[in-house]
């Protein structure tokens, strides 16, 4: 039995935090999890710059309903799911994914939480288990699932690396030039192929 597990930004939505960036004006905020291998120090980063601006999880809110799936993310999607069980995994929060999720077809998602006041200023965060990703698909496996997995950037590498077939998918070339063992993918297409192949279909 196969499970395949995904990233969700910048594999099937932008990346969340670029585009806060641009509607802000912040460049500061570009900064993700291609950049920073960890995560910790990413996100006191960014909680740092949003208490300077005086901006948190509403501002955040406004812009991620902007954001639509990349194009063809959701063909991509409904035709994986038309033949294997799909979970996106992603580091991203519980307070930001439900419109995402929405416009993909209600996929099934594990990610973390923020915490944040009543007025949404965002004090902080809480993973959902220590190397979140990596601890999924071993979980998977322990229960007799095979597991397929794709991501983008650092954070995607354990998990990818742990299971039966791992792709990357529109990575940067640093990440693809110091994992060349791994397929590198740029079109759904060609991913879509990889996991047929990668579950002997």
């Amino acid at each position: 039995m196969f499970i395949t597990c995904l990233d969700l930004e910048g594999v099937l939505v932008p990346e969340i935090w670029i585009a806060f960036s641009e509607a802000t004006g912040i460049p500061e905020l570009r900064r993700t999890t291609r950049d920073e291998p960890n995560y910790d120090t990413l996100m006191r980063y960014r909680i740092d710059i949003l208490d300077k601006h005086n901006l948190g999880l509403n501002e955040i809110r406004e812009t991620i309903k902007k954001i639509d799936p990349m194009p063809g993310a959701k063909d991509f999607l409904d035709e994986l799911r038309s033949f294997t069980q799909v979970l996106i995994l992603s580091d991203t929060f519980e307070q930001f994914a439900a419109p995402l999720m929405e416009k993909l077809g209600r996929p099934t998602i594990f990610c973390n939480t923020l915490e944040h006041d009543a007025s949404g200023k965002i004090t902080g965060y809480k993973m959902r288990c220590p190397e979140s990703k990596l601890s999924t698909v071993k979980a998977l496996q322990s229960v007799g699932f095979e597991t397929i997995a794709a991501g983008d950037s650092f954070n995607d590498l354990a998990m990818i690396k742990a299971s039966k077939a791992g792709f990357l998918f529109k990575s940067t070339e640093q990440i693809i030039k110091d994992n060349p063992s791994l397929p590198a993918y740029t079109e759904y297409s060609e991913l879509l192929t990889g996991i047929k192949n990668a579950m002997g279909r």
